[in-house]
């Protein structure tokens, strides 16, 4: 009986999200999942933090919409997109709602929250109109796989910084933290172990060493065990807060326009980065089914906005659960499934330090590193654009800026060599708003 129990469903998942057409099975999606979960589950501990400095947004009720925010992204992605991908409230933007928006620009948090609901908006309408999906196809091949190699040292990086192994310094921008003890030795020793089992194909290797570093970091104090289990606290104080008598005002075109370019090209840069390590592409480079991703992020995005929470967008660190066998909208299912469960348990889920997902991102890092190369270095109007792009990642802390600069170099190096039947109408017309985009924001 059982068996015809777990036959139903495996012939349920394999319907809605063809499994053996992925080249992938359950067990392998559930673990894929749970990797992701893990590598972007310190949102949950980081917006309530940053959300609460803002007068009339409780921590707790900003804990909540942020996992509901990541719940419906997430299934929107599985059932919509049915890609391998997690999705939360950004970080970075979520950085431009609370320090640029409500306390640089003096707006209130509803004021904010309206402009996010208006950027949703536009990208759905965007995505109807295929307009998102003909800018991620406008981008060359060589800056597709820059945009890979560049997002790996990007989550490499933010890897480094969360587990103090990289530290800010006055005089140089970044220097060595104190590697000899504390949250920086575990992640030394973590990448030790993870590096290991990965090379020696171990089975959810990635998983394993984020736990093993966990219950390691136990000892050596920086796994602090803040209890088990918590009730979800109400987001009544925050849901639905909006003021549309300014949403034709000058200031929130700026600010709609801002949050606009910088999820969409976190997104497109995401989606092709991702894709492209895991050969999720057509013969022609493109991307499968990335309208109904990009429909997806921005159902999630609105949801966001009504729930009470900065732009939700898809999440870098999703290459974590790429990396494990991740190849479906199942994977999506189960990070959603894993926001679940954080709400109700949530100090248990926050007892994981940054020093054990930090090896993760890591070694994810390095995997998606190895695109670049991919790129004809022997061929400077393609090998500059692409070092550029790449390297602007980690150095301005963004995504998009990696793009947007790429892009624009691309066309201005490819002008200049005459190689402009390289260059497409499109490309022109997205140098020509990128260098627009950065003399009037």
């Amino acid at each position: 009986m059982s068996n015809d129990v777990e036959r139903r469903k495996f012939c349920m998942l394999e319907k809605i999200f063809k499994l053996s057409a992925n080249k992938t099975n359950v067990k392998t999606e559930i673990v894929a999942g749970i990797t992701t979960f893990l590598t972007m589950s310190y949102i949950l501990a980081v917006n309530p933090t940053m959300f609460g400095e803002l007068d009339g947004m409780p921590v707790g009720s900003v804990f909540t919409s942020t996992a509901l925010a990541a719940i419906v992204g997430c299934l929107a992605m599985a059932f919509v997109g049915k890609l391998p991908f997690g999705l939360a409230p950004g970080m970075g933007l979520n950085a431009f709602f609370v320090y640029s928006v409500c306390m640089g620009m003096g707006y209130s948090w509803q004021f904010a929250l309206t402009a996010v609901l208006i950027e949703g908006l536009i990208f759905i309408v965007l995505t109807l109109t295929n307009l998102r999906e003909a800018i991620v196809n406008a981008i060359p091949m060589s800056l597709r796989n820059a945009i890979g190699a560049g997002i790996g040292l990007f989550i490499a990086f933010i890897g480094l910084k969360s587990a103090g192994v990289v530290v800010a310094d006055g005089a140089t921008l970044v220097a060595l933290g104190d590697v000899t003890s504390g949250s920086a030795l575990l992640a030394f020793i973590g990448l030790v172990i993870t590096g290991f089992m990965y090379s020696r194909n171990v089975p959810g290797a990635i998983l394993l060493g984020i736990i093993i570093t966990m219950v390691i970091g136990i000892p050596l104090g920086v796994t602090e065990f803040k209890g088990i289990v918590s009730a979800p606290e109400s987001i009544a104080p925050i849901f639905c807060q909006f003021e549309f008598d300014k949403i034709f005002s000058v200031d929130m075109l700026v600010v709609v326009f801002t949050f606009f370019f910088i999820d969409m090209f976190d997104t497109v840069g995401t989606l092709v980065g991702v894709c492209t390590k895991a050969k999720m592409m057509d013969e022609n480079g493109n991307i499968y089914r990335v309208k109904q991703a990009f429909m997806a992020d921005s159902i999630a995005t609105t949801a966001g906005a009504l729930l009470g929470t900065s732009t939700t967008t898809t999440y870098v660190e999703s290459a974590a659960g790429v990396a494990q066998g991740g190849r479906s909208g199942l994977t999506a299912l189960v990070v959603g499934g894993c926001f679940v469960i954080a709400m109700f348990f949530s100090p248990l889920f926050l007892s994981i330090p940054s020093a054990a997902t930090a090896p993760a991102l890591i070694i994810v890092g390095l995997l998606m590193a190895e695109q670049i190369k991919n790129v004809n270095f022997e061929d400077f109007s393609e090998s500059i654009p692409a070092f550029v792009c790449m390297l602007m990642m980690p150095l301005t802390y963004s995504i998009s800026n990696g793009i947007l600069i790429g892009m624009i170099t691309y066309v201005l190096m490819n002008m200049i060599c005459g190689k402009f039947k390289k260059l497409s109408p499109a490309m022109y017309i997205l140098a020509i708003l990128f260098i627009l985009k950065y003399i009037l924001i």
